[in-house]
């Protein structure tokens, strides 16, 4: 085959493949964006975040404390009001001798409202009330008063007691004689009701001996602790007479 000398030039001079791939600039990524580094909204990110994001979080945190601090102190303010409402008094009994000086001193401890003991004693000194009769009209009027802060309102005892003065009123016996009650005993039946036993001595005007008997009684009470001064002041105790009986011992 005849070759043009043009033609065997061509051939001879070497070939290059050029792929568009290669033809993209170098410094071009392949992904068509730009480096992190370079991108301006991270960059403005970064710096709001180091100029700003630490006051944020100082801020977020001391209204936090604050917070507490507030809770805190409403809590104790309710706290201290609370213990300021419930102001607690303790007594205290002194023991002095005839010169005023002091022999003994403490807190008083309450006794146990159950307290056999202070029921006894009350009764004791309420039957001596009751029976006593004597020419001291203002004695009198005071043992008569003890009498009847001893008994409960609207209870068998007081209809009792009212019939047993009107029907021998102490004054007008007063008059005539005086009785003088000495208790001999106090001991309980029950949980409520007492047997008192006594004995009474009648004297004239002159203080000569008229009569001796011996008495008997049972008495139901009731233990109510007063909530008032005023009951305080008249019976302490909160112990009252519900019903009575007493007969004469033959």
């Amino acid at each position: 085959m005849n070759i043009s000398a043009a033609q065997e030039r061509a051939l001879s001079q070497p070939k290059i493949a050029i792929s568009m791939e290669d033809a993209r600039p170098a410094a071009e990524p392949r992904n068509g964006h730009r480096p992190p580094e370079t991108s301006p909204y991270l960059a403005a990110r970064r710096e709001w975040d180091e100029r700003y994001g630490n006051l944020i979080t100082r801020a977020k945190n001391w209204r936090t404390a604050a917070l507490l601090a507030l809770v805190v102190a409403i809590l104790e303010t309710a706290g201290l009001i609370a213990l300021s409402m419930k102001a607690k008094t303790v007594p205290y009994v002194v023991a002095v001798d005839g010169l005023g000086r002091v022999l003994a001193a403490g807190p008083a401890d309450q006794a146990s409202e159950a307290d056999d003991r202070l029921k006894r004693a009350a009764l004791f000194q309420w039957v001596s009330d009751l029976r006593t009769v004597t020419s001291d009209g203002v004695a009198q009027r005071k043992g008569i008063d003890r009498v009847y802060a001893m008994i409960a309102n609207g209870s068998r005892a007081q209809l009792e007691i009212g019939e047993f003065f009107r029907s021998d009123p102490p004054y007008q016996r007063a008059q005539t004689k005086t009785v003088d009650v000495d208790v001999k005993a106090v001991f309980a039946t029950s949980d409520k009701t007492y047997q008192v036993e006594w004995t009474e001595t009648t004297r004239g005007l002159g203080g000569q001996v008229e009569s001796e008997d011996r008495w008997k009684g049972s008495f139901t009470i009731a233990v109510n602790p007063p909530s008032d001064e005023r009951l305080m002041r008249i019976n302490p105790l909160g112990i009252y007479v519900t019903n009575v009986s007493w007969s004469k011992v033959l």
